[in-house]
């Protein structure tokens, strides 16, 4: 409550003045309205808005008016904290002059963006070691950039048959909807993209990407994200998911958002009613710390899965926030309590700026050890390195397989018990040249469905193509025999 406002009915009541601190006894003795804030100053809603924060964080209680305001998502997005000094005031911390210098030359890059709810969630009394922090304050170590760093890692641009649309994968694609999120997450893989120009592209730009998609018929699943999806008006997600329902072959429409981490309160009924028209929709949020799922995470996720909409989740694997088995696995036995299924577990992209966030391939490997087999299988995600120059993702898991024969491999589980299978005696191999009409297994294709053609591996292995091998460009020997054709010649 705005000090003018206290002073106001303390001074009807016949009260002292009191300092500032009692802002919550405020709130509890004299029940505000909203009517109250009429006129106010922004620095006296932003007092508002730290203290408010600092109840929050000090668990302290704030009474139904003012609870109403914090878990109204535009308030949180209203109110979104963007200045240094005001974490200063919320955690009760004060930076060096230096260091404060250094938080200043990273934000005019990668600017300060977290919503009043998320900071909530940091531990003060420890904040520069805190998960939540890392994931939401700059560091100075974003503005090294190395070799190795490039500003579009998974080359989504070039991958951009029209704009604001990436194409990799055969049968799906990736809609670029908005460049807008809640928070400004430190080791977001589209820095390029999310959080220097907030925008929202208009329905003519979108539908570029949808007419493609409908006229690319081997197009099946349509993975909608931004920036974060979730921060569109109901109406402009609601006109986005018809337009894409509407697609004959369009099988699946999957939504990115990491609305229930950092503004849980966005799952709203509104919300909701616009998702459960729709009835082919997957959605992945993005937890990477357990104390990340909390009593209102909970409920925006319950509110999810009750509408009958399956939950995924993928982690980034990140130095001194997650990289530790067993806060991986407190964090997946959350997930799967809270009927999310754990997805993905990436290993940091090489996006600039991200050199101080990535930990060794191995570390991912020890986690992978200490999860599978020690916890329910639908609890392990498959982790990846979703490869440099758009090479998709790449599975990455411990060895199982020791070795094999003609009749038997040797195998090894989560105990380093050595077995092994072996191999049936009588086994007649299918030999697939794709005439289907001769074929004894029941395969019964919908008349109507397409099928994509065979590339990279899986193309060396079935037996109807004539390829034997795949062969990088550029190789000395090309250079070496097109002279020695130019000379015959």
């Amino acid at each position: 409550m705005p000090e003018h406002l206290i002073l106001h009915k303390r001074k009807q009541r016949g009260i002292r003045r009191v300092p500032e601190v009692h802002f919550v006894l405020g709130i509890k003795l004299f029940g505000y309205k909203y009517e109250d804030l009429k006129g106010v100053t922004m620095q006296e809603t932003m007092r508002e808005t730290i203290q408010m924060t600092q109840f929050k964080i000090n668990q302290e209680w704030i009474e139904d008016e003012y609870y109403k305001k914090w878990t109204n998502w535009k308030w949180q997005i209203k109110n979104t904290i963007r200045k240094p000094e005001t974490v200063e005031r919320i955690l009760g911390i004060t930076f060096s002059d230096e260091k404060r210098k250094e938080i200043m030359k990273t934000i005019q890059k990668f600017p300060l963006a977290v919503t009043p709810y998320y900071l909530s969630l940091v531990n003060k009394d420890d904040y520069e070691n805190d998960a939540i922090f890392k994931q939401c304050f700059p560091d100075v170590q974003e503005l090294i950039v190395t070799d190795c760093d490039m500003e579009d890692p998974l080359h989504e641009d070039k991958d951009s048959p029209v704009p604001g649309l990436t194409h990799r994968y055969p049968d799906r694609v990736l809609l670029h909807v908005s460049n807008v999120c809640a928070m400004y997450c430190r080791h977001c893989t589209r820095k390029r993209k999310v959080g220097d120009i907030d925008s929202i592209p208009s329905k003519e730009h979108i539908m570029k990407g949808i007419e493609y998609i409908k006229n690319t018929p081997a197009i099946r699943d349509v993975l909608i994200s931004g920036g974060d999806p979730f921060l569109l008006s109901n109406e402009y997600i609601d006109w986005i998911l018809n337009e894409v329902s509407k697609i004959p072959h369009v099988e699946v429409i999957r939504i990115g958002t990491r609305a229930p981490v950092v503004l849980p309160y966005r799952i709203n009924d509104g919300l909701i009613e616009v998702l459960k028209k729709y009835d082919n929709i997957w959605i992945n949020t993005h937890f990477n710390h357990p104390r990340e799922i909390t009593s209102a995470s909970k409920q925006a996720l319950k509110r999810l899965s009750m509408a009958g909409i399956p939950l995924g989740n993928q982690s980034v694997l990140l130095n001194g926030v997650n990289d530790c088995t067993r806060i991986m696995k407190r964090l997946v036995h959350k997930l799967v309590a809270n009927r999310v299924r754990p997805y993905y577990l990436y290993q940091c992209d090489l996006s600039e700026g991200l050199e101080h966030f990535r930990t060794n391939i191995g570390k991912g490997i020890e986690i992978m050890e200490s999860l599978r087999g020690h916890t329910s299988g639908f609890a392990v995600p498959t982790y990846v390195i979703d490869a440099p120059g758009g090479g998709g993702k790449i599975p990455i898991m411990p060895n199982y397989l020791i070795s094999w024969s003609t009749n038997k491999v040797i195998l090894r589980n989560y105990e380093g018990v050595i077995t092994t299978y072996t191999m049936p005696k009588k086994y007649e191999e299918q030999f697939c040249n794709r005439e289907c009409d001769k074929c004894d297994l029941q395969l019964v294709l919908e008349s109507d469905e397409t099928e994509s053609a065979m590339i990279g591996i899986s193309k060396l292995i079935c037996d109807h193509e004539n390829d034997i091998t795949i062969t990088p460009n550029n190789l000395d020997r090309d250079y070496r025999n097109q002279g020695e054709l130019i000379d015959n010649e």
